[in-house]
């Protein structure tokens, strides 16, 4: 079950997808539809049932980012949180091979085309929830475990 919080960023992105469908994608596929259907018979149209279906997913889209917007919870920054991985933080973690991976932990309605963000949900993400720098993280991975140490933990204000 996913967790319904979203960062600042991330509801303001999501308000901006929803009202470009809204107010300039949808009318402007609205219209093409229109004109398609003037040509006459739709049976046969190509223009008309492919803007008829674009049309279909951009009202599924919006009826989603709708109820989604709704449902989320905006988590911003706390002062508080300083020192310590909380939502929202941008944290840097090594392995003992070396490997160093820097991400933030956000909502799952933000990774979405984006590398260096992971979802509160992750393992690696619950794991780190709490920790500290210099603390040791054990991650349940699908072969076993992995230790990760944590390098630096930063925020966004």
């Amino acid at each position: 079950m996913a967790t319904n919080i979203i960062t600042r960023e991330g509801h303001d992105k999501l308000k901006a997808e929803l009202d470009h469908l809204w107010r300039v994608y949808r009318p402007e596929i609205t219209q093409k539809v229109s004109w398609a259907a003037s040509l006459g018979d739709r049976s046969e149209n190509a223009d008309y049932q492919y803007n008829k279906k674009l049309l279909r997913e951009i009202d599924r889209r919006v009826r989603y980012l709708r109820k989604r917007l709704e449902d989320v919870k905006v988590v911003d920054y706390s002062p508080e949180q300083e020192g310590r991985v909380f939502f929202g933080a941008w944290v840097e973690v090594e392995n003992d091979e070396g490997q160093v991976m820097k991400f933030r932990i956000v909502g799952h309605d933000e990774i979405y085309g984006r590398n260096d963000y992971i979802s509160i949900d992750s393992p690696m993400a619950r794991a780190l929830l709490k920790k500290q720098r210099d603390d040791e993280v054990v991650v349940k991975i699908p072969d076993g475990e992995a230790t990760w140490y944590v390098n630096q933990i930063t925020y966004q204000p």
